[in-house]
């Protein structure tokens, strides 16, 4: 290990930084926000710089670096181009025992920089030592994905309790046990859900010594349409705390592969004339589950509330009082739309699009067909695989021209994904002379054109 990674704390400290310039800018900010008061030293000082530096209460000097500037100061950056000066910067602060950065030369730094990702008090510090900071600032950026913003307020809440804490429980073990406890339990569950005084509430019970009532939840999260690239940050986080995963026919593989792993698993996928598990059934499972005081997540492909049934299901959590938090998902319309290269609206072609079931409640596709068959719409049938000889003569019937583009889309967003174009006339039949699997959307309008202007996915599926 070449750099030891330590937190300097510079408020209220004299930090000098030698250089006028962007580069200086930029550092300036990262110890500005940190508290430090500065003292800039160049020739020339560019607008923005000299607006921090006052703003903070720092002060500048507008000539060429001197030893003595490094007077009082704690900290020393050299910012400039000038490599002779900024070796020169650097051995004054050596010789005198100071912490000294040198922007972009890692031989003449005692201190590096390090990318940081800000979650306050929750910091983070990822550093390659100087050989590859943009590899570096790649990781701070995946952490910065997996690493919500509340856990800085769950790092500010543990902090109001430390010292009290501390005093119920000398022995260090039992600290860490109990601080484990907190933030693997239900009081960081509420405090990254957004309900921090519920959080609070409860972590004042477990320091007076009271066990905080510990109800279940069902976590309704949207899977996506496939790719896993696309689930939310939230979704994330839920999928990898839950005990219980009910899970759809519609969530692919990689998906389910991202939940805990030791979470138990439970199928309960559905598809035309075929339920494995009737929707009342899951509804039950869903409030047994949670009785037991399980965290349960219900994953479902696409958005829960979009033809998903996360409506009735919340209905029934409601009816019995089970808190309950839902995650939208990229529903199955605008992912697979997008990777197929056909946008849903457009200035030229549509300006309206709606979305609608391939299949009625009570298995028809007795759909309003008069009002599908208006210009200036995309139409979009969700599980529309086995009606689509009825959907495209019904359009035609009520008045859609026979020549409007159609597409189907099979298994979008994934590597198996196979886009049909076409137009009503003609569709059906073209993906009958293929072996289309479900899942599968179809959509409907003059968007379609644009689908070979557009496509972008066939030559992204070696990255999935």
């Amino acid at each position: 290990m070449e750099f030891l990674p330590l937190f300097h704390n510079l408020r209220g400290s004299r930090v000098l930084v030698v250089g006028g310039g962007e580069i200086a800018l930029r550092k300036s900010r990262l110890l500005a926000d940190a508290g430090a008061l500065l003292r800039v030293v160049a020739p020339q000082i560019e607008d923005q710089l000299n607006e921090l530096v006052l703003g903070s209460g720092g002060e500048l000097i507008l000539r060429g670096y001197q030893e003595a500037d490094l007077d009082g100061c704690t900290l020393i950056i050299a910012a400039t181009d000038d490599e002779s000066l900024n070796a020169q910067v650097s051995s004054d602060a050596k010789r005198r025992c100071v912490p000294v950065n040198v922007v972009d030369a890692p031989a003449l730094c005692s201190v590096i920089f390090p990318a940081i990702v800000d979650r306050s008090p929750l910091v983070i510090a990822v550093s390659s030592g100087g050989d590859a900071p943009v590899l570096a600032r790649l990781i701070r950026a995946k952490l910065e994905t997996w690493i919500p913003s509340t856990y800085g307020q769950l790092a500010g809440l543990a902090a109001r309790f430390r010292a009290q804490v501390k005093g119920l429980y000398p022995d260090v073990q039992q600290r860490r046990a109990f601080w484990e406890d907190v933030f693997q339990g239900p009081i960081a569950d509420r405090q990254l859900a957004g309900q921090g005084a519920e959080a609070e509430r409860l972590l004042v019970e477990k320091v007076n010594g009271a066990p905080p009532y510990a109800p279940g939840e069902v976590y309704l999260v949207g899977a996506g349409p496939g790719d896993p690239d696309l689930l939310t940050f939230r979704a994330l986080r839920l999928m990898q705390q839950a005990d219980v995963v009910l899970y759809d026919r519609l969530v692919a593989p990689a998906i389910l592969e991202l939940c805990r792993r030791d979470a138990e698993r439970v199928y309960v996928g559905k598809r035309r004339a075929d339920h494995a598990v009737p929707q009342d059934q899951i509804n039950q499972q869903l409030v047994d589950l949670a009785k037991q005081g399980k965290r349960v997540l219900r994953l479902k492909g696409g958005d829960p509330f979009i033809f998903g049934r996360g409506g009735e299901e919340i209905e029934e959590l409601a009816a019995h009082g089970i808190p309950f938090q839902v995650v939208p998902g990229i529903t199955a319309a605008s992912g697979c739309a997008a990777y197929a290269g056909i946008p849903l609206t457009h200035r030229d072609y549509a300006q309206s699009v709606r979305f609608i079931t391939g299949h009625l409640k009570d298995g028809t596709s007795d759909l309003p067909w008069h009002d599908l068959v208006g210009p200036s719409q995309t139409l979009v049938f969700y599980m529309g695989l086995i009606g689509l000889p009825i959907i495209c003569e019904q359009l035609i019937q009520h008045g859609r021209a026979a020549d409007t583009p159609a597409a189907l889309i099979q298994q979008g967003t994934t590597s198996n994904q196979r886009v049909f174009t076409g137009t009503l006339a003609d569709l059906p039949r073209m993906v009958a002379e293929h072996e289309v699997h479900a899942p599968t959307l179809v959509i409907v309008g003059e968007v379609v054109v644009l689908r070979e202007k557009l496509k972008w996915f066939e030559g992204a599926q070696s990255q999935i």
